[in-house]
Parts: structure tokens; C-alpha cells; sequence
């Protein structure tokens, strides 16, 4: 605005966006948030009540915390090196190709990968024929239908994620930086520590949330490949909704599944600013 003008060419460009916002996420996430209030006839705090006196209710997102904990970890430990080796040790002519054969993966069909790592974990799968064949097991392990194929099919797909968030920090590290640490007697373990990882630690947290994020609130893996053996928060919404059609208690999970990733959220956004200064 020029004093207490409008700018008409800047609400013209915002205000697509601004009026999309509104209609696709606001008004649904109002209509979530009062739906969640609903019960026995008007406004009420019964379906929060409902999950915090309900043990399986809160089981199920101490599952859900658990299992994408251990998930963004173990992706993160993995593509750091990773991505390290895809921009410091691949030839720069060499690094599109092999970025391209990093996100091959994403190509598939997200069911189509889970029904394939369903497949290789099952009790006669590749993975069970392999260690039987090698002599390690007398017997199959049950690997499909539990919390560890969950995590397996989870990190497959975050690691290419992770990586290209890290790998993009990489390219922007300048090699005067290394240098520079050199120059002043640091070793390379030390030029590592409070160098590169400093440098390179936004663009795992940036990574690690999105893993958070997308794995805490997916159904589709745990449910093809943890099976019914273990319940979590995206399953029990579901069930809210398919089996006992109880949409306001779905809605006060939901809700409460938000409140989990804000606090997350929140908590990432500080520590990054923190690197930042």
C-alpha cells in the first residue's frame, strides 16, 4: 500500500492464494474443530474426555510417536552419509545421474511399494529365503505384520527424502569453509563438528520434520504392513469413521494428531532460528 492507498496489482496477486487458503484449509479446519466439539445434543469437551480416559486411545499415539521416532532417526543417520558421498564424492557430471537413480523410488506407487515390501517380509518371502538358504535361521522370521516392517517401508521412502534436503545443503557449502578450518589447525573430524554439521543441520531438521510429519500421520503403511497387531493414531481415526461412524470423535483425534505436529513444529522453528544467529 502507498499510504492509505490499496495496491490492487498486490491484492490481485495475493488474493488467489489467500482465497484458496481459506476455502480448502480454514473453513475445514473450523468445521473439523467444531465438529470435535459436538456431543449429546450440543457443545461439549466429551470426545476429549473420551480419549484421554481411553488407555488404548493414548496407546495408540505413544505408538504412533515411537514408531515415527524411530523412523526419522534412522533415516536421518542414513542419508546424512548419503547425501555427503552424492555431493562430495560423485563427479559433479555424474551427481544428476546419480540423483535421478536416488528418487527412482519415488516413480512407484506408494501402495505398490508397501504391497512389494509386504511381499519380500512375508513368511515366504525373498528376505525369509535368503537367511534360511544361508543357514543363519532354522526357521522363517515374522517380519511382515509387525512394528519393524512398519519402520522398514517407512524408512525406504523418507531416506530419499532426507537426502535431498541434505544433499541440497551440501551443494551450498562453500569449500572455503573447510579451508579456512585447515588453515587454523582443525582436524577433520573437528572441521566436521563444528563445521559441516552446523552448516548442514537445517536441512536435516527440515527433512527430519517432513519425515515426522508424512509418517505420523500415514495409514496406508502401518496398515499393509504392521497389519491389526499394533493400532495407531491414523487407524484409530479411521476406525472413528468407518466402523462406528463417529465423526466428532474422529475429529477430536484429528485434532489432537495436529496439536502433536504443531508442538513439533514449534519446536523445530525455534531451534533452527537459534542456529541461524
Amino acid at each position: 500500500m502507498t499510504g492509505s492507498k490499496i495496491n490492487w496489482h498486490m491484492v490481485l496477486l495475493v488474493g488467489p492464494a489467500v482465497l484458496f487458503t481459506a476455502l480448502f484449509f480454514l473453513v475445514p479446519l473450523i468445521a473439523m474443530a467444531v465438529a470435535s466439539f459436538t456431543g449429546g445434543g450440543g457443545l461439549s469437551l466429551d470426545n476429549y474426555r473420551h480419549f484421554l480416559t481411553q488407555p488404548s486411545y493414548i496407546r495408540a499415539l505413544v505408538n504412533s510417536l515411537e514408531v515415527t521416532l524411530v523412523v526419522t532417526g534412522i533415516s536421518v543417520v542414513v542419508a546424512y552419509p548419503l547425501a555427503w558421498v552424492l555431493a562430495e564424492r560423485v563427479p559433479e557430471r555424474w551427481q544428476r545421474v546419480a540423483l535421478m537413480l536416488t528418487i527412482l523410488p519415488f516413480w512407484t506407487s506408494y501402495v505398490v511399494r508397501s504391497y512389494s515390501w509386504l511381499l519380500l517380509l512375508a513368511e515366504r518371502g525373498v528376505v525369509n529365503r535368503a537367511l534360511l538358504a544361508s543357514g543363519l535361521l532354522d526357521q522363517p522370521l515374522q517380519l511382515a505384520n509387525t512394528r519393524t516392517a512398519t519402520v522398514i517401508g517407512f524408512v525406504h521412502f523418507f531416506i530419499m527424502l532426507l537426502t535431498l534436503t541434505i544433499y541440497a545443503n551440501f551443494r551450498q557449502l562453500s569449500p572455503s569453509y573447510r579451508k579456512a578450518a585447515a588453515d587454523l589447525g582443525a582436524s577433520g573430524l573437528q572441521t566436521f563438528l563444528h563445521v559441516v554439521l552446523p552448516l548442514t543441520l537445517p536441512g536435516i531438521i527440515v527433512g527430519a520434520f517432513l519425515a515426522f510429519v508424512l509418517a505420523i500421520g500415514d495409514y496406508v503403511t502401518p496398515q499393509l504392513l504392521g497389519g491389526s497387531n499394533e493400532l495407531l493414531m491414523p487407524q484409530l481415526i479411521i476406525q472413528q469413521i468407518g466402523r462406528r461412524a463417529d465423526l466428532p470423535l474422529a475429529a477430536a483425534l484429528s485434532l489432537i494428531l495436529m496439536i502433536v505436529i504443531s508442538i513439533v513444529y514449534l519446536a523445530c522453528a525455534r531451534w533452527l532460528k537459534l542456529e541461524r544467529t
